[in-house]
């Protein structure tokens, strides 16, 4: 177990007044152990304890031979892993629970009557997660690293006639070339009029001169998650475009520029959609300014209107604006951001001047 990482989760649990708490999420069990398991429906949780007498219930299916730092608690298909988990709970105190426990082991537990009361105590561990430690960013920039270099070669195969789904077909390749092992998540690629819509998924639209070119695309290097957007432009941009772009470009960096500890969230998205807006495109930002990130790539908190939260030393999270005119373009800027004891750290190095590839 990493000790300091649990005490510190241990420490938010007894503000709260919970002594005991089970974990769920396959993410704060790899957080906390170093071990990743997709535990799909089977039961899989870490039980942490203030008095130090931490379990972990992992189904005899996963092979698990590594000492984690905490005791294994072995079931298999055939048992009760809620009855099993039970003995170990103090049932005459509250038992702290993650949100991403299933309804049909929580309503178990409490059937078996394990504990005293019940409480959702993932803000205790979601809290410690979003400041990352010097091991965690050290990996946070060996990721945004990578996904730089993979868009420096993911761009040498743009040409006329490529389909979207052809050019994101390639990132896969380089980023396995790369020590990667997997996206965090399915790469955005939008030529056109599709790079206005959202979550839009590549196609068979095919690339014409005069097009935008974004793409949004993350890999998983060493168990942390990459995330970064350029929107480039074919042969041709007009002056159009190139307004949208270099007003997205402010936007973005009038945000970064004011990041450090003590700023609040929502004061950095107004900064960059009040550039946006008094340029006549504010109804066409249509999403939140960024989120945050690590193990996975939206993690709890983020850069929207509404979170009046500040902002502390070592969170990590994106600062990606947008304008999307349906049936023409869409211009997106993301790059991933680590709040620094004074300021900000940009992860991404990748040139996001405007670009025009031939």
């Amino acid at each position: 177990m990493k000790t300091n990482r649990l005490d510190k989760i241990i420490s938010k649990l007894k503000q709260n007044n919970i002594s005991q708490m089970l974990v769920c999420d396959p993410a704060s069990i790899f957080y906390l152990t170093g071990r990743m398991i997709d535990p799909g429906e089977r039961f899989f949780a870490l039980l942490i304890k203030g008095n130090g007498d931490n379990k972990i219930f992992i189904n005899s299916l996963f092979t698990v031979p590594e000492d984690l730092g905490v005791e294994k608690v072995w079931f298999c298909d055939e048992d009760d892993p809620c009855k099993i988990v039970s003995g170990f709970i103090d049932s005459d105190k509250a038992l702290g629970v993650d949100k991403n426990l299933p309804a049909r082991f929580l309503l178990r537990l409490m059937e078996l009557g394990c504990a005293s009361g019940y409480k959702n105590t993932s803000v205790c561990v979601d809290t410690v997660r979003a400041c990352k430690d010097d091991e965690e960013i050290a990996l946070m920039r060996e990721a945004s690293r990578v996904n730089d270099e993979a868009m420096n070669k993911l761009i040498t195969h743009i040409r006329a006639g490529i389909t979207e789904r052809e050019l994101a077909s390639y990132l896969k390749d380089i980023y396995l070339s790369m020590g990667a092992c997997e996206y965090s998540f399915d790469p955005l690629v939008g030529f056109g009029e599709c790079a206005a819509i959202g979550h839009y998924e590549a196609g068979n639209t095919s690339l014409c001169e005069g097009d935008c070119i974004l793409i949004d695309m993350g890999c998983i290097k060493d168990g942390y998650c990459s995330d970064m957007t350029r929107t480039f432009f074919y042969k041709t941009v007009s002056d159009e475009h190139r307004k949208i772009y270099e007003i997205v470009l402010k936007a973005q960096k009038a945000a970064e520029n004011m990041i450090k500890p003590g700023v609040r969230f929502c004061d950095i998205d107004k900064t960059a959609r009040d550039i946006i807006d008094r340029e006549g495109f504010g109804d066409k930002f249509t999403h939140r300014l960024g989120h945050s990130i690590g193990i996975e790539c939206h993690e709890f908190g983020d850069v929207s209107a509404v979170n009046e939260n500040v902002v502390e030393e070592g969170m990590i999270f994106s600062i990606e604006p947008g304008i999307y005119i349906e049936g023409d373009v869409g211009v997106r800027i993301e790059d991933l951001v680590l709040v620094t004891h004074d300021g900000v750290e940009i992860l991404n190095h990748f040139d996001k001047e405007l670009k025009i590839i031939n």
